[in-house]
């Protein structure tokens, strides 16, 4: 054991590609208002909130629900921009993220907001003018997600401000308010921008290595963040290598990403998983292969960015995933792991597989290609097998003449969990349906296409379609169940009727 103990010190020693202090083991380092922290001892599973508030003494950021609906927990997560000379920042909620996913990044908190001559943000000073805070609970979250909307958009439209309030509860004040001071704070555009000068070199000094370590022999040798003496890890690799090589040495790793899961796993369930796989800082699967037929999206690539791609091509999923969950959520949530999670009610389900998606799966250095409705055999099962992970989900482009059409139906427009959502594909030729792909979540226990309903429409005019013979399709195709969210009567009734309103709307052939 000491020979091995030796032989591995020099393995570390003689590989090493960046700085000493970039290696150290059981220490999370990130950057706090000009200060590096080091926060050693603490348990994988340790929570940003809690070690802000606990060890920190930051108790601006508040905790209410601890599932990340509330944003009275919101923080900004900063990264190195591109060109290295400035921080790129999103919002978070701090009480799903885990503590060594900050390793390499830096944070602010409302107290990092404060000047060094005492005066205040525009956006907290306007809050205090306008009146936008009561009991003040919720306060610090609302100002972190308008703080973080102006760093990059210093004149936003009043819809803008409402939608980056959105993942923010307020039961005091009615919203108007808030609204208001977010107008006022923007008439002050020079002061919007924080200053992050400091945080840049000292993001240099501790950001993780790009480039995977080696043994003697070779072999990738993933370091960890965080390891107990039980062996248990917390590892953030870089590459898809070491990703793979590290599933295929432990199957059971829970894989990472923007913990919108996991953390409540963790909050709520007290999950304490053995080995966890942080895919937070892996270039390849945060990137965007365009080309002419699809793109190709890592698994890293957050809903924010995928909402942003499919826009002009796909207004009505972007509207979905506008509706789902908040800002933080959305900055950090990826479209893989919404697929890999496979809830009954996934919202990005439908509208993929309406589009005939694909997954390109990876264990070791093999892939292969799946198709997103083939994906998933039972209610939170999956075709992947020990040690596979999902490295990319193609989503093919628009074709000539092909109409597509999605909604979500919710209790709430806004965070709330679909009663059920449906998305079409079809054309139309000669004024008939052709070439149609319908898929809903909600009605089954996985998101799933409708072959019956959709041969129901094949081939038949809209004018022809009977509500009848949809009906007859539903009956035919899924197990009656009522359900927290709505009744089946109701599912039922609604999933024929957003049929009809994806047909009826279109009328005449798509160019």
């Amino acid at each position: 054991d000491r020979l091995k103990s030796i032989k591995l010190t020099l393995v570390f020693e003689s590989t090493r590609t960046t700085p000493i202090m970039s290696q150290v083991t059981n220490t999370v380092r990130f950057v706090l208002d000009g200060n590096i922290v080091e926060a050693q001892g603490e348990r994988r599973t340790t929570t940003v909130l809690d070690y802000l508030r606990e060890q920190l003494h930051r108790t601006g950021t508040k905790e209410g629900c601890a599932e990340g609906d509330c944003g009275a927990c919101v923080v900004m997560v900063g990264s190195l921009n591109a060109s290295g000379n400035g921080v790129d920042y999103v919002p978070v909620n701090s009480c799903i993220q885990l503590l060594p996913t900050l390793d390499g990044k830096s944070v602010k908190t409302v107290e990092s907001l404060k000047k060094a001559d005492g005066s205040l943000h525009p956006v907290q000073q306007a809050m205090v003018d306008c009146h936008g805070s009561q009991c003040g609970f919720c306060t610090p979250g609302i100002v972190m997600s308008l703080v973080n909307l102006v760093q990059v958009n210093p004149a936003p439209q009043r819809q803008e401000v409402s939608d980056a309030l959105s993942g923010n509860l307020c039961r005091c004040t009615g919203y108007a308010p808030i609204l208001d001071a977010a107008s006022k704070a923007c008439g002050n555009k020079a002061a919007l921008k924080l200053d992050d000068a400091a945080d840049v070199p000292l993001l240099k000094e501790i950001q993780r290595a790009s480039t995977p370590t080696l043994s003697l022999e070779g072999d990738i040798i993933v370091q960890p963040v965080v390891r107990t003496r039980k062996g248990n890890e917390f590892v953030s690799p870089a590459t898809i290598a070491e990703v793979a090589d590290y599933l295929v040495k432990h199957p059971t790793s829970t894989l990472l990403a923007g913990s919108t899961e996991v953390g409540l796993q963790v909050n709520k369930q007290f999950s304490r998983p053995d080995h966890i796989v942080y895919l937070g800082n892996v270039a390849e699967l945060k990137q965007v292969k365009d080309t002419p037929q699809a793109w190709h999206i890592g698994a890293v690539v957050s809903l924010t960015e995928v909402e942003a791609l499919v826009a002009k091509a796909y207004p009505d999923f972007a509207e979905v995933i506008r509706r789902f969950g908040s800002p933080p959520i959305r900055s950090t949530a990826t479209l893989a792991g919404n697929i890999a999670n496979g809830s009954p009610i996934g919202d990005s389900m439908p509208c993929l597989m309406a589009l005939g998606t694909t997954l390109t799966l990876r264990c070791g250095d093999k892939t292969r290609s799946v198709s997103l409705d083939q994906f998933y055999t039972g209610q939170k099962q999956t075709v992947l097998q020990a040690g596979e992970f999902i490295e990319a989900v193609v989503l093919p482009k628009p074709q000539a003449g092909q109409v597509f059409r999605a909604h979500k139906v919710s209790k709430r427009f806004e965070q709330d969990i679909s009663a059920t959502c449906a998305a079409i594909t079809y054309t139309l030729k000669g004024g008939k349906l052709s070439n149609v792909k319908l898929a809903y979540n909600g009605l089954a226990p996985s998101p799933c296409r409708a072959p019956k309903l959709e041969a129901v429409l094949e081939g038949k005019a809209p004018a022809d379609v009977k509500e009848a013979d949809l009906d007859a399709a539903i009956a035919a195709s899924f197990v009656a169940r009522d359900g927290l969210r709505a009744t089946w009567a109701y599912r039922s009734l609604v999933a024929r009727n957003l049929v009809i309103d994806f047909i009826e709307q279109q009328t005449t052939e798509v160019a």
